[in-house]
């Protein structure tokens, strides 16, 4: 099991942010899981294809993040 990054008061200060600049489009399924998931590659430096599942495929998350950052 991978270690959260996130505690409850910051991903609720993170949530009001993510809903107050939340434009047109299709939501994420898990908004939590791909910040932890970019925290973590962030943190380790690892190839996208070394995601712990827990995050879900590695393909959303590399894609996702590369169109984000």
């Amino acid at each position: 099991m991978v270690r959260a990054q996130l505690d409850e008061r910051q991903w609720l200060r993170l949530t009001t942010i993510l809903e107050s600049q939340r434009g047109a489009g299709r939501r994420g399924k898990n908004d939590r899981g791909f910040i932890e998931a970019v925290l973590w590659w962030l943190r380790t430096g690892v190839p996208w294809r070394d995601l712990p599942t827990e995050f879900g495929p590695w393909q959303t998350c590399s894609t996702d993040s590369i169109v984000g950052l």
